[in-house]
């Protein structure tokens, strides 16, 4: 069946699709927020590049934890249950990062309770998937996962607000954003009459003895990982590599970030019109190339070409990756999402670490480059080794094995 906008536009739930989206990209924004501000953070406190990709990185490990417990409990309670009470939940640590925060523990703190934002993934996508069949999975899971614009809403506007504010006030304008998210999610976000009944907690986590789930992990480490770490690091690599200015860092950051949070839709419908696999091959060599390039730390007109490039085809990726776990994993689309997002948030946690841990060791950011590079090209020949047990091993359960 070919792909079509007009009978798209007539399945389906809109109204939860909106909602899906706008409460991941509000997330999102929370999410990152320590990236975005980082600069500010650092000068205050004086940190070291390895304290630094710490510090953008908590929040990311953080939430990628709980991207486990909150899949299963959009499996088990609702999605917009589980979704409601995340918003409520995010509310916490914006208000403790208002309030004031004197000492770097304190952000940490903060760090470790804004992942309860990331975990927003594990109920967005299967909020929005269980209302759309088969064939539109990739762009429905592209849509709602754009979300992850939030990035060029922190890295945008965050240092705009922080000049004026101050980088403690920014926390309390984000406040405003995610009431706003919560009153219109309860409104019109509706769980699906397709989700399957609530089953024992050992049935749920029986995908963790599938194999395959282990290389959804592996595959979604590298692509949102790879967005989610370089997304967050952005700011402080422009300004400590290039002297870029606090605003002009954040400018940067969020014109690199744009166009990987708006082409996952395009990763997902590509995937849809020719195959996961197909698309994660090409985008995974892509990314090898633009990103060992970049460890050349070129010129910044070239880093932000190359930088814009690579975010793009990462976010490609991460659509490309989503339009094969729902057809594979259809009962358990929301302990699977929350599995394999964890382990993209783990990635995610690992880049920014490793990219100020060995700026420390080695003196510069090439070194982490390069491994992010070649770990890109593993990637891609540890997808290049399963794609023909893919093709076979999944043929019988589609009509058509050409979209896997």
């Amino acid at each position: 069946m070919g792909l079509s906008w007009k009978e798209f536009s007539k399945i389906g739930h809109r109204g939860t699709l909106f909602s899906a989206f706008l409460y991941f990209d509000v997330s999102f924004m929370v999410w990152v927020m320590l990236g975005a501000l980082g600069v500010y953070i650092a000068e205050e406190f004086g940190l070291s590049a390895t304290q630094k990709g710490l510090m953008v990185a908590l929040p990311i490990l953080a939430g990628s934890v709980l991207r486990v417990p909150a899949g299963l409990c959009a499996d088990r309670f609702g999605a917009k249950k589980t979704g409601a009470a995340g918003l409520l939940l995010t509310l916490f640590p914006l208000f403790v990062g208002w309030m004031g925060v004197k000492s770097f523990e304190q952000i940490f703190l903060v760090g470790l309770m804004l992942g309860v934002a990331g975990a927003s993934f594990a109920v967005a996508l299967p909020l929005a998937s269980r209302w759309y069949p088969p064939q539109y999975q990739g762009l429905v899971m592209g849509i709602a996962g754009a979300g992850n614009s939030g990035t060029v809403l922190a890295a945008f506007f965050a240092p705009r607000l922080a000049e004026r504010l101050g980088w403690q006030g920014v926390f309390g304008v984000a406040i405003v954003p995610v009431l706003l998210t919560l009153i219109l999610f309860l409104i019109l976000a509706k769980d699906s009459p397709q989700q399957p009944p609530p089953e024992r907690l050992a049935r749920y986590f029986r995908v963790l003895k599938q194999p395959d789930t282990w290389w959804f992990n592996l595959l979604y480490m590298i692509t949102f990982g790879g967005f989610v770490g370089l997304a967050s690091f952005l700011s402080i690599f422009f300004h400590d590599q290039y002297g870029a200015s606090r605003i002009m860092a954040g400018n940067l950051a969020a014109l690199c970030v744009l166009a990987g949070s708006f082409l996952r839709p395009v990763g997902g419908f590509l995937a849809d019109r020719f195959g996961g696999i197909r698309c994660l091959l090409a985008i995974y060599g892509l990314v090898a190339g633009l990103i060992i390039f970049i460890a050349q730390l070129p010129p910044l007109s070239w880093a932000i070409l190359s930088l814009s490039l690579a975010m793009g085809a990462l976010g490609m990726g991460n659509g490309a990756v989503f339009q094969l776990v729902p057809q594979r994993f259809g009962r358990e689309i929301g302990v699977v999402t929350g599995v394999v997002g964890a382990a993209g948030g783990l990635g995610g946690f690992l880049l920014p670490s490793l990219l100020g841990l060995l700026k420390d060791v080695t003196g510069t950011y090439a070194t982490g480059f390069v491994v992010f590079g070649l770990t890109a090209l593993f990637g891609m020949g540890v997808l290049a080794s399963r794609r023909h047990d893919w093709r076979k091993e999944w043929a019988s359960a589609f009509s058509k094995a050409e979209r896997i």
